[in-house]
């Protein structure tokens, strides 16, 4: 059932769908980058932190043979509308979404079990809070609720050795991002920038490895928008990383 202020739009992949709700966070093109980006391999166990609407879970079913996913979302609303998003694809038994703080995943998930984790997570720096303020729209582009800190640190305790972690974060954080991976005992080992149709780099995109050796593969940088700032039809219908 779809309620007001929501549509339904195609994933374009495999006949998926998603509810969007426009007085919540939709989803931008980078979750469809770091969806198209990451690899799951067959009967791998796979993390999300900070799920949102739930599509980069979705699309990971579509592109990935993943055993399951364990999906954390911090916002009451946002899991609410990820376990309907679930449900209209037929994916209960392939993704499962937790309402909680990830920094509890202790909950859930012993420490060094995960294959794969993978975040999309809030990356603007934190915001004052005030009585007028959209929470659910506001805290999923700023880190009130999610350091970078704590989303590398539990990233690197709830994987394996040899564990990836994919994860996209603005241009402008990256030497915090890296430095934070690091800490964590995850080594950057592919990694990109994206920029806009007028030149301007955007995001970072790495894929680390739990206990990898030093030295990253830098590709050449993606360009998701043509100049008039359209996004590009083909980040939407297949992988463009190889």
């Amino acid at each position: 059932m779809i309620c007001q202020n929501e549509r339904i739009e195609d994933l374009g992949c495999g006949g998926l769908k998603i509810i969007q709700n426009k007085d919540l966070y939709t989803f931008t093109s980078d979750s469809v980058i770091l969806a198209n980006f990451l690899k799951i391999k067959n009967n791998e166990d796979a993390v999300e932190i900070g799920c949102g609407c739930g599509v980069i879970s979705i699309l990971a079913t579509a592109k990935n043979k993943c055993k399951n996913i364990k999906a954390f979302e911090i916002n009451s609303h946002m899991a609410g509308l990820a376990k309907r998003n679930i449900e209209l694809n037929n994916l209960q038994e392939k993704i499962e979404i937790i309402l909680d703080d990830v920094k509890n995943y202790k909950k859930y998930i012993k420490i060094g079990e995960i294959d794969v984790i993978f975040s999309n997570p809030p990356y603007m720096k934190e915001i004052e809070e005030k009585p007028n303020l959209n929470k659910t729209r506001e805290f999923a582009r700023h880190d009130n609720l999610l350091k970078i800190q704590d989303l590398c640190r539990c990233a690197g305790q709830m994987l394996k050795f040899g564990g990836r972690f994919y994860v996209v974060y603005c241009a402008e954080r990256s030497a915090e991002l890296i430095v934070e991976l690091i800490k964590n005992n995850l080594q950057p080992k592919t990694m990109f920038y994206t920029e806009n149709g007028k030149g301007k780099v955007v995001l970072v995109v790495i894929e680390s490895v739990k206990g990898g050796k030093v030295g990253v593969k830098v590709l050449p940088n993606l360009v998701t928008n043509e100049q008039n700032g359209k996004f590009l039809e083909k980040l939407q219908t297949r992988n463009f990383i190889e």
